[in-house]
């Protein structure tokens, strides 16, 4: 059998994958005696690079995907592609500014022209990345948030919504973004602390000689000032209540008000009001009737309402603001102060509260619903904590502002007549006013949030709005696989949706995975040089290692995961040890029987004990989504008891030839391609690879094979137990030889002081371990036969020594004696460190941790050479 030496994921990850799409083993077609069980993809964005985290996340729903097919679901995995609304638009626009060149040079029409050359340009990329991350999905099905067939579908959920008057368009401060020119919703808004100032500014009252001091972070702002408010019970300001202040530089009268809103701790505890520019002004402002003065624009420049410093770019006034208040002795004092920043989820760029005209979906009456599916189980979260957060944020959901500023995307489907002020909605293009049946229409501007198309992912894929057969039996889903990071943008607005248009739960089962960060658990930014490549790491280490690295990672818990270097070269070293081991069986497989008479001594009996147990255990690992307690059940079995003990041992059987030879290579043959059956979720090119080189399964597609199940009759408590002697004595015996520096050529003797019940167990498998343990035979001694002059140590149940010759002895005697008095020094300066005062006082905690343990390592080294000097007699 020609197998190559070394693993070459290259070549095989691309002749495998080209072997699966042959055959067509993702598709999944409507089959009604098959249950089915559906993911549908998070769409990644329809340009760039994937990150680290689409790696991670499509490698765990492939591992499901995987798992389901071979146990016999109809599974559909639907890939797709998300246009990315904003995040496309800012991207072609960069592109745009290397020819010198804006959108607003090229007009709406040109600029969508731009976007889809650009998209069909950069979709394929994307789509092949996923293929060489081992995605097995239906590409047949494949999807893009803007095809014909979702563009109709966003249409209808507006139409409906707008309809049903759960759309409205309305006057309400909203978050702007003034890089993007756009609105933002709450959740696209992220919050970073910063350093800044806090400016305490004097207010004079008026008619007195008094003033009343605020304290703020955006003296910009006080332009737009139309009150000082103070916290009613404050009794530092009852008799300023209801007076008026003179707003400086401005010189404006503005009324001092009193509300409950107002933290008294803050600053001063008085606080100015600009309901034009702070969501809690705002409504203050609507509670006491109050003007609306927009001082910044939305390009982030000063209006005209800002007097002397409008033009002058927000930060640029702020400084001219303070330097003004303090020519006019406005200024009392300034401090330096920590606070979060509102900022830009795309650009990262600070947001501007603004008062603007735009779009809303009312969002209490379809929360409540999405409430209830969660509360009563028939959604569940895992880990189940997540359920808390979710119904949290429903609980406190505030109106979804749904238009964006911008022209790549869903564009608003309401047209204004310009002939009698009509405004409606249209799932088509009108030609006509309904009302007064003018044509002179013009449609809104603006598009949807991205999200408001992603909503309804899970259904429009499938067909809808379209009662199609696909929807009929594929849907709803089964499992949604995303981090924490979009349970608000994402999987509440899709169980709203479609509960809202379908009456049906969009999925089963969320399972919400952690972050990936650096090997330090830093984010990941371009600045810091720590962005971790998928396709990099696949090229150095292999699609199949990467993807262990990240099952292996992906823990129940739900916390971010630091992902340093060690997780790939572990994910490498176990796909090389797969790929040795089971090159080694297939070699010692020739002339295979697999009729031949399968052996029953104990090696064999433990191994199938074993195997059915890890069966059972990895099944329901993945059933529970526990993937990284699966990859490691996997790992330790495969590495720690098949490679480790039972093809050592299985050497004995393979040498003796004939029916011996015969009958361990049926074991060896069962086993190996169970474990490929089971590895397969996490490593399927490998394993695929592997398992056509099996003798018996030669063309045949391990994708498809069933997936194994735990024999009950296979179950031997008793021969486990009694496996868990022989490797005692082995590892106890290496152990002594390595303390005794005897060389593999010293086939010396073992010495056992032992249970009649042990030696009976060690006798039956002497041909086993006798080569493992490199030892000549076992003496078997009573207690007061205790031999001298030997090395000896404990195992459970067994004293076992191995006596030494003169030579051996005084050499080992030596070489004691000089470690004995390193280990001394070195203890006594660990001592002396953790003893000090200075260094307890000053060292971190993981410092002084690692100084304990050292401690505690020397002790134990010094007081076994001690215990090894005096069994051998030295002086």
């Amino acid at each position: 059998m020609n197998i190559p030496t070394a693993y070459e994921p290259k070549e095989v990850e691309k002749r495998i994958y080209q072997f699966w799409l042959e055959g067509n083993y993702f598709r999944a077609e409507i089959d009604p005696s098959k249950k089915p069980a559906v993911i549908a993809m998070p769409p990644p964005n329809v340009y760039g690079s994937l990150h680290v985290g689409h790696g991670f996340n499509n490698t765990l729903q492939d591992l499901i995907i995987r798992f389901w097919r071979m146990s016999g679901w109809n599974a559909l995995w639907i890939p797709g592609l998300d246009h990315a609304g904003l995040a496309f638009q800012n991207a072609v626009e960069k592109e745009l500014r290397k020819e010198g060149l804006s959108r607003f040079d090229l007009g709406r029409e040109e600029f969508l022209k731009r976007c889809w050359k650009w998209k069909e340009e950069q979709a394929s990329y994307v789509v092949e990345q996923l293929k060489m991350m081992g995605a097995s999905a239906d590409w047949s099905r494949l999807r893009f948030t803007m095809d014909e067939g979702y563009q109709r579908a966003v249409r209808r959920q507006f139409i409906q919504l707008f309809n049903d008057g759960l759309i409205y368009r309305g006057r309400r401060i909203i978050n702007w973004c003034p890089t993007c020119l756009t609105a933002l919703s709450d959740i696209e808004v992220e919050y970073e602390e910063e350093r800044t100032f806090l400016y305490f500014v004097r207010y004079p009252l008026e008619g007195e000689n008094g003033f009343i001091t605020v304290a703020t972070t955006r003296p910009e702002t006080m332009l737009g000032d139309t009150a000082v408010a103070v916290h009613p019970e404050d009794q530092r300001y009852k008799d300023l209540v209801g007076k008026t202040a003179i707003l400086p530089l401005m010189n404006r009268r503005i009324p001092i008000i009193s509300d409950s809103e107002v933290d008294p701790e803050f600053g001063t505890g008085a606080v100015k009001i600009t309901p034009a520019h702070d969501p809690l002004d705002y409504e203050i402002g609507q509670r006491h009737s109050l003007p609306s003065i927009s001082v910044i624009g939305e390009g982030g420049l000063m209006t005209q309402e800002a007097g002397e410093f409008s033009g002058l770019d927000r930060l640029e006034a702020r400084k001219q603001i303070v330097k003004k208040l303090e020519e006019g002795g406005f200024l009392q004092k300034v401090e330096p102060y920590s606070h979060s920043i509102g900022k830009c989820y795309r650009c990262h760029q600070p947001i501007e509260p603004l008062i603007s005209t735009q779009w809303f979906v009312k969002m209490k009456p379809l929360a409540i619903p999405a409430m209830k599916v969660v509360e009563s189980g028939e959604i569940k979260f895992h880990p189940e904590r997540w359920k808390k957060v979710y119904m949290e944020w429903m609980e406190n959901i505030k109106d979804w502002c749904i238009s964006r500023q911008i022209w790549w995307g869903h564009r608003i489907p309401v047209w204004y007549c310009q002939s009698c002020g009509e405004v409606f909605a249209s799932e088509e293009e009108p030609e006509t006013c309904p009302r007064c049946r003018s044509n002179d229409l013009k449609q809104d501007p603006d598009a949807l949030d991205t999200w408001f198309s992603s909503n309804l992912w899970p259904f429009a894929i499938l067909g809808w709005p379209e009662e199609t057969e696909d929807l009929r039996y594929f849907f709803p889903t089964t499992v949604l696989s995303t981090g924490y990071d979009i349970i608000f943008f994402w999987v509440a607005r899709m169980i709203m949706a479609s509960l809202y248009f379908t009456g049906k739960i969009p999925f089963s089962h969320v399972y919400i995975h952690g972050l990936i960060r650096d090997g330090k658990g830093r984010k990941m930014s371009r600045s810091l040089g720590n962005v971790i490549d998928p396709l990099e790491k696949m090229e150095q280490y292999g699609t199949d290692a990467f993807r262990f690295a990240m099952a292996a990672s992906a823990t129940l818990g739900g916390q971010d995961i630091p992902m340093g270097e060690e997780r790939f070269e572990r994910g490498r070293n176990f796909t090389n040890k797969l790929w040795n081991a089971s090159r080694f069986l297939l070699l010692n497989l020739e002339g295979f029987d697999p009729q031949a008479k399968p052996l029953n001594s104990l090696p064999h009996r433990y191994i199938l004990s074993l195997l059915s147990r890890v069966i059972d255990e990895a099944t329901r690992d993945l059933e529970e989504f526990n993937f990284a307690d699966f990859a490691h059940t996997l790992e330790d079995f495969f590495w720690g008891e098949f490679c480790d003990w039972y093809i050592e041992m299985c050497k004995t059987d393979l040498n003796m030839g004939g029916d011996r030879r015969k009958g361990a290579q049926t074991l060896l043959h069962r086993t190996l391609e169970t474990i490929l059956r089971l590895l397969h979720p996490i490593c399927p090119f490998i394993t695929e690879e592997l398992w056509q080189k099996l003798p018996g399964k030669e063309g045949e597609a391990l994708i498809v094979a069933p997936w194994p199940k735990p024999e009950a009759s296979d179950l031997d408590e008793e021969a486990e137990r009694r496996m868990e002697f022989l490797k005692a004595f082995v590892r106890t015996v290496r152990n002594l030889r390595a303390e005794g520096g005897l060389p593999p050529s010293s086939l010396t003797k073992a010495i056992v002081l032992t249970t009649p019940e042990i030696k009976e167990i060690l006798e039956e498998s002497l041909e086993y371990i006798l080569p493992l343990a490199r030892i000549s035979g076992i003496e078997f001694r009573e207690e007061q036969q205790r031999p001298k002059g030997a090395i000896g140590g404990v195992a459970p149940g067994m004293e076992i020594f191995l006596p030494l010759n003169p030579k051996e002895r005084e050499g080992l005697l030596l070489k004691l004696k000089k470690e004995t008095e390193k280990l001394r020094a070195d203890l006594g300066r660990v001592e002396s460190r953790i003893s000090n005062p200075e260094f307890l006082e000053k060292a971190p905690p993981d410092v002084l941790e690692k100084q304990q343990k050292s401690l505690e390592d020397l002790r134990f080294r010094l007081e076994r050479a001690r215990k090894i000097f005096q069994e051998l007699g030295g002086e």
